[in-house]
């Protein structure tokens, strides 16, 4: 066979191993190495580029951001502010019909400026919104619906675990993505927060509830206290990238130290609960290190197969629009969505389409931008649907099946892709505050 019949296969068997339940950065580092193997005959030349391929993803300065906002995010989840955000916002959209579905998206909003984790706003608001919607007579799938759309913010607004692993693929500045994710998280919320006024409008069967008139009005001091320490983080993080006072490392560091002072300060967090956030900023960063070194394996695997090459040349040759290729990587994306994860698929996808995004002239900043939101749709969608599972297992509600998760996740995944054509269509959305 040629190389590029066996990169073509090798693609192929990457998801079927996938598929068939192996381990993703097992199924892609294997597969990459035999393939490498197989092309030049050369047993040395695999292990040569697997040993550049760690140093690559292990030495590599940025990733460094990655444990630190990692633990960061994890200490303000354990710290209790996501709740804290979430008080703030109910209180000011209690009288409105769907108003804690509003006021579960605003506070994802901000939780998400902080954590940069889906999993994360999952977790946190599973146990805070949902009971609070069923209680005031919500409709159990519209409930979890919100939680988990809402969920997805935290990948798009900055800082994003996925921006920064885009980055490291197509060598693009962490500061530059965090920058571009800003409009595009902003508009994704005010869609949500849109979607649910008219669905409370036009079919308030699905949403039912009641406007939650049992809630205090909160005093000045009150909402100081609990929205001023998440406030300063962001600045602290999100201002030192944007002023340039900190690289996105250094605010890493800067907003973890922060995070833990506030934590101290506030005594919201126990020993124990601080153990366990570094042992899953441990966990997190030894799986997406892992993840990185064999996708690194997997890209040069494609290069000297020749796929991305002769992919543009496909499309070249078939003369294919803008709108032809970009709708092709979405379905690609959406199917690849009912499979993998979000890193997954950014660090599968991305190799293959970058020599055909660049010479059509593309922003790469832009790519990256409809890559992690064509990716987030595959968060509400089953089979895989992480952020549903993790509603499901967080809530345990015999009265809520994971069906019913994803079936209230089904019109905010529809809402994402609406936004992600409007970010297609109107790229300055993505690149306006470069």
């Amino acid at each position: 066979m040629s190389p590029l019949e066996i990169g073509m296969l090798s693609v192929g068997a990457i998801v079927i191993l996938i598929y068939l339940g192996v381990y993703i950065p097992i199924a892609l580092g294997a597969v990459s190495f035999v393939s490498i193997w197989l092309m030049r005959d050369n047993f040395t030349l695999a292990m040569n580029l697997l040993k550049v391929a760690v140093g690559d993803g292990a030495m590599e300065y940025t990733f460094a951001t990655i444990p630190l906002f990692t633990f960061m995010g994890l200490i303000v989840s354990k710290a209790g502010l996501g709740s804290d955000v979430y008080e703030v916002m109910s209180t000011g959209f209690r009288k409105v019909k769907g108003g804690i579905g509003m006021a579960t998206v605003g506070a994802n909003a901000v939780f998400a400026a902080v954590t940069g984790s889906s999993i994360a706003s999952a977790s946190v608001f599973s146990k805070v919104s949902v009971p609070q919607m069923l209680k005031h007579g919500y409709n159990p799938r519209f409930a979890v619906g919100v939680v988990a759309g809402s969920s997805v913010l935290g990948m798009i607004i900055p800082p994003s675990a996925m921006l920064i692993i885009y980055s490291f693929v197509a060598e693009q500045s962490v500061g530059d993505m965090f920058l571009a994710g800003v409009i595009p998280g902003i508009m994704l919320a005010v869609a949500y927060i849109a979607a649910i006024w008219l669905m409370g409008k036009f079919t308030p069967g699905f949403i039912a509830g009641r406007p939650a008139e049992d809630y205090e009005r909160m005093t000045p001091r009150e909402i100081a206290s609990k929205t001023l320490p998440i406030i300063g983080l962001i600045l602290v993080v999100l201002g030192g990238i944007y002023t340039g006072w900190l690289t996105p490392v250094e605010a890493g560091a800067a907003g973890a130290l922060v995070a833990l002072l506030i934590a101290i300060v506030r005594r919201s967090m126990s020993p124990r609960a601080f153990w366990d956030a570094l042992l899953q900023t441990g966990h997190i960063t030894a799986f997406l290190l892992f993840l990185i070194t064999a996708a690194s394996m997997y890209s040069r695997m494609l290069g000297l197969a020749g796929v991305p090459n002769e992919l543009a040349s496909f499309l070249e040759g078939s003369q294919a629009s803008f709108w032809t290729v970009m709708i092709f990587y979405i379905l690609l994306m959406l199917f690849l969505g009912t499979l993998l994860d979000t890193a997954s698929i950014i660090l599968i996808v991305v190799p293959l389409f970058l020599p055909l995004v660049e010479p059509m002239g593309m922003s790469l900043i832009w790519f990256g931008i409809v890559t992690v939101v064509g990716a987030e749709i595959g968060l509400l969608t089953p089979p895989l649907g992480i952020s549903c599972f993790v509603i499901k297992a967080t809530l345990d509600d015999p009265r809520i099946s994971l069906k019913d998760v994803f079936m209230g996740a089904f019109p905010f995944a529809f809402v994402m892709l609406l936004v992600l054509l409007i970010l297609i269509e109107f790229p300055i959305l993505s690149l306006a505050l470069i």
